[in-house]
């Protein structure tokens, strides 16, 4: 099954020292487009729906999203993108 890239929001962070470049969210669900490769989704089953909650929360934010990823979710999710 063919997954749909979302049009994507630029993450404020990404200007020079975030991984992430961009990122779009959706209920129950986050696609996160990272710097070096790839954008990837994240949703309620797939790191869970509070990982989900808490990324969202980080991207409107423009801050901290890298991070959790390394530290909390890592390569937890549900489907690459491209």
């Amino acid at each position: 099954m063919a997954r749909h890239v979302s049009a994507m929001t630029p993450y404020r962070a990404g200007e020079d020292d975030s991984g992430i470049v961009a990122y779009a969210c959706g209920p129950r669900w986050i696609d996160i487009r990272f710097r070096h490769g790839g954008t990837y989704r994240y949703d309620d089953r797939h790191p869970g729906a509070l990982h989900v909650m808490e990324m969202q929360r980080l991207a409107e934010a423009g801050d901290g999203l890298n991070t959790y990823i390394n530290q909390h979710v890592r390569d937890d999710y549900a489907a690459r993108l491209d």
